[in-house]
């Protein structure tokens, strides 16, 4: 069974930062991409960021500057560095990802969820 376990959510004044990390773990036998995502009240989920296994990221315009998408393969992990947060930017935010399990094929994963609300 795999998991991703989201965790770094939480209530920032605007102009703050925060760092979500979002840990894979199970019979994990090789993983692709990871990625974030986010939905907030009343809309549709969206991307925010990606990154391959060779380091190759793709980060949405609308937070492209202030965001950065990392991962440290050797812990299965994948990170979200956001600054100068914004009101519009809360949201639940769901780390995605490809993965190979045991003697399966890949399939692609979502953690729970975790809450960034940004208020003054």
């Amino acid at each position: 069974q795999v998991q991703l376990v989201e965790s770094g959510g939480g209530l920032v004044q605007p102009g703050e930062s925060l760092r979500l990390s979002c840990a894979a773990s199970g019979r994990i036998v090789s993983i692709n991409r990871m990625g974030w995502y986010r939905q907030a009240p009343g809309k549709q989920r969206e991307l925010v960021a990606t990154i391959t296994n060779g380091g190759i990221t793709n980060v949405a315009d609308s937070v492209k500057g202030r965001f950065s998408i990392s991962r440290d393969n050797a812990k299965n992990t994948v990170y979200l560095a956001m600054n100068s947060l914004k009101p519009e930017d809360t949201a639940v935010y769901y780390c995605n990802s490809d993965i190979k399990s045991g003697t399966g094929p890949w399939l692609n994963y979502w953690g729970q969820g975790t809450q960034v609300t940004v208020s003054s």
